[in-house]
């Protein structure tokens, strides 16, 4: 199960856990984690209702076929919009938010060789990390596999390091937030679920991972595998982060709209040790590059189904220009705030991660069943409690930003 649950946390791991800390800033630590483990146990449900209503269809399906089967027409068109949509904004996000982290990283070993890539440096690196990574999962999803268990490793090593580094150098005070008088947590936790849904959202990639494994069951514990190792990680990465980083130094990092440059140049402020910079800022790599070849994998598959598109080397390429070059393009014309673009993608996600998921569980009980399916526990009180969190989660994100909720400002 190693390798499926690797792809499923490396499309959750990444630009969603590098943005969490500031998400989740005026929450803060506790009520954080809170929110990390109901949404975890919510999203983990979700991608198990997949699971269950693709057993009924070809290993190569996903949500377009079984979608348009179950719901009709106007449904799936709705959610194949929100997928590429989602798919697409997420591997906008990653392209840009990697340029940069790759730009700053190689920016000084660069220049300690006399090269100097220009004003464009930025683009170059977001160019060129795409032409690699698309390539792997171009290739097959074996490759992605592989890649993903090298990218997780790496990951696992300079996050130990990482965190180590900051969890020996925490301060109580400071990631209990007990030197702030009159500070109220609750209120800011609502907005924090659109952004932590987008973290937990690996659903592109279930049908991936039952046609590698070619068992439901077999998937599923993949499944809750990647989402408890991500939830894992979360944990420990906001704790070392807020255990350093004071509550009231995230404010340029929010009035940036949540640009990870800024976050690593304010958490590296005050970390006292090039070593554990250096840490970081490879994981943060690593982080992004294991999501964007994760997510990209998923719409990849998703959008060959879509377009019915062969699985030869020509059928493949278009479906690879048609997955990446339109993200590309809008990252090198339009760079933005990166937690932005995720908040976006958070609201749309809980469309075709929460809501359609449940209805096509159950609308596939009532066609389909039969004694003995893979079906997941709970009956109806499941499938309405996670179209629940899927439209409360969509009304947070909308209330918060026409100021209806309150947002941290730092």
């Amino acid at each position: 199960m190693i390798g499926g649950a690797s792809i499923i946390a490396s499309v959750c791991v990444g630009a969603g856990m590098l943005g969490l800390p500031t998400a989740g800033a005026g929450a803060w630590t506790l009520w954080s984690i809170l929110i990390f483990f109901i949404t975890m146990a919510v999203m983990t449900i979700s991608g198990w209702f997949l699971l269950e209503t693709y057993q009924y269809y070809d290993l190569r399906v996903s949500f377009h076929t079984a979608t348009k089967d179950l719901l009709g027409d106007k449904i799936n068109a709705i959610n194949n919009l929100a997928v590429y949509f989602v798919g697409g904004i997420l591997l906008y996000a990653y392209t840009t938010a990697s340029g940069e982290i790759l730009n700053n990283f190689i920016q000084q070993p660069l220049a300690n060789y006399g090269i100097d890539l220009g004003s464009h440096s930025t683009q170059i690196c977001s160019v060129l990390l795409v032409a690699v990574c698309s390539a792997i999962v171009w290739h097959s999803t074996r490759a992605v596999d592989r890649i993903s268990l090298i990218f997780i490793i790496t990951m696992i090593i300079t996050f130990v390091l990482s965190i180590t580094g900051l969890i020996i150098n925490i301060d109580m005070a400071t990631l209990l937030d007990s030197n702030s008088e009159h500070s109220n947590y609750v209120k800011y936790t609502l907005a924090m679920f659109p952004v932590v849904l987008t973290s937990f959202g690996y659903h592109t990639s279930v049908s991936s991972i039952r046609m590698y494994y070619g068992n439901e069951k077999r998937a599923k514990k993949a499944i809750l595998g990647g989402t408890i190792f991500a939830l894992i990680l979360y944990t420990l990465w906001v704790v070392a982060i807020f255990g350093n980083l004071p509550r009231q130094q995230f404010a340029p990092v929010i009035e940036s709209e949540g640009n990870l440059d800024v976050l690593l140049t304010a958490l590296n402020s005050v970390v006292d040790s090039k070593a554990i910079s250096g840490t970081i800022n490879t994981f943060s790599v690593m982080a992004m590059l294991s999501s964007f070849v994760g997510v990209g994998l998923g719409v990849f598959d998703y959008l060959a189904d879509l377009f019915n598109m062969t699985d030869c080397r020509k059928g493949r390429t278009k479906t690879w220009f048609i997955t990446f070059a339109p993200p590309l393009l809008m990252s090198l014309l339009f760079p933005t705030g990166f937690l932005i673009a995720i908040g976006y993608a958070g609201a749309v996600a809980t469309i075709w991660t929460c809501i359609i998921p449940a209805l096509l569980a159950k609308k596939s009980r009532e066609k389909y069943y039969k004694e003995g399916n893979f079906t997941v526990k709970g009956g109806n009180f499941t499938v309405y409690a996670v179209i629940t969190f899927g439209v409360m989660t969509i009304t947070f994100y909308f209330l918060a930003m026409f100021n209806y909720l309150p947002v941290f400002k730092g």
